[in-house]
């Protein structure tokens, strides 16, 4: 009897040693999955910076709820938690911080921690291509450039522009927006690409993709049109003028005859291009191939890809530089003869 009575007793603190370690498993599981929501990035595609004030001798509540209120954290009182538990209790540093969304909560704690927030500052024109954004970060001692067309050549970026894009050394190209940008002095090559890229997709709204679609056309021939008007045009009324000279030419089965894309395969910019310039075997060469090249030759502003989505309907098959940056055009080659011999050849 005494002995099935200690079985008895036995089974039932097993049961509830059972139950006990379940519960702690379960608070473990559930505490460890509300610690890493609360420290994903609030919006990771999204870089943009946000200058932070931390006044003097404000609390680890205070500063949670700063951030909170900045969307830069998903929960301020999941801050609190980690930095009691981590013992940075009164060890954050004052002062401004540019902070992002895309930044996870440890490195914002990390940051403020330290108290360096040194950001740089660099510009990328509209109509560079890879070459010569490569050039400017390079000189500007914000890359090495092997890492960075490494990564461009074989980093994995999630983006649905990039979709169409040709794979190759140069698969980026058109898509590293041209803008001025800020980033923390310790920014990766990666992070830098990210970060324009980022901006494409900021500045490349649903409107566009309703649009090319509308064009039948997919985002790499629309950036692909854009980059060749950004490089052609020179004042903004004229873009979509060029955009239409090219859709017309596209139509009537004609060769694009653009010297920008001759000018991509030479690497450089000639003023006037000779006729073994015109005959070079490249399948970017639109003198040779009819139809767009297999992809950008530089990144386009907003006004050229506007203009590529949105072009002047016209009957215009030619156009010229008159060189004083806008451009004559024409309806027939004859027409365009006559102002190639007014503004070029005189």
């Amino acid at each position: 009897m005494g002995n099935r009575k200690v079985r008895k007793n036995k089974k039932h603190f097993i049961i509830i040693f059972i139950l006990i370690f379940i519960l702690i498993f379960s608070f473990i599981f559930i505490f460890n999955s509300y610690l890493n929501k609360g420290n994903q990035a609030v919006n990771p595609k999204d870089s943009t910076l946000i200058t932070v004030s931390i006044p003097n001798g404000t609390s680890t509540r205070g500063i949670g709820e700063i951030l909170e209120s900045k969307g830069l954290i998903i929960d301020s009182r999941l801050f609190r938690l980690k930095s009691r538990i981590n013992g940075f209790d009164g060890k954050y540093k004052a002062g401004e911080y540019n902070l992002s969304p895309a930044m996870t909560m440890d490195e914002i704690i990390t940051l403020i921690l330290s108290g360096n927030d040194t950001t740089l500052r660099f510009t990328i024109p509209e109509g560079y291509d890879i070459r010569k954004t490569v050039a400017a970060l390079e000189s500007a001692n914000l890359i090495n450039s092997e890492t960075f067309l490494r990564e461009i050549e074989t980093g994995s970026f999630s983006y649905d522009f990039l979709k169409d894009a040709p794979s190759g050394s140069n698969r980026l190209e058109g898509y590293l927006y041209p803008e001025t940008y800020e980033v923390f002095a310790n920014a990766s090559e990666r992070d830098i690409i990210v970060k324009m890229l980022d901006q494409f997709n900021k500045v490349f709204t649903e409107k566009y993709y309703k649009r090319a679609k509308e064009l039948d056309m997919d985002i790499n021939q629309v950036i692909t049109l854009a980059s060749i008007i950004e490089r052609e045009a020179v004042i903004p009324e004229d873009r979509p003028i060029i955009a239409g000279v090219f859709y017309n030419r596209l139509k009537k089965g004609m060769q694009l005859q653009s010297c920008a894309t001759v000018q991509y395969i030479l690497g450089e910019q000639k003023p006037v291009l000779s006729v073994a310039d015109t005959k070079l075997e490249s399948p970017y060469n639109t003198y040779l191939i009819t139809g767009l090249p297999p992809g950008p030759i530089c990144s386009p502003g907003i006004q050229s890809i506007n203009a590529a989505l949105w072009p002047e309907n016209t009957d215009y098959l030619y156009f010229l530089a008159k060189g004083d940056g806008a451009h004559v055009f024409s309806k027939t080659y004859e027409e365009h003869l006559i102002n190639k011999e007014k503004y070029i050849d005189n």
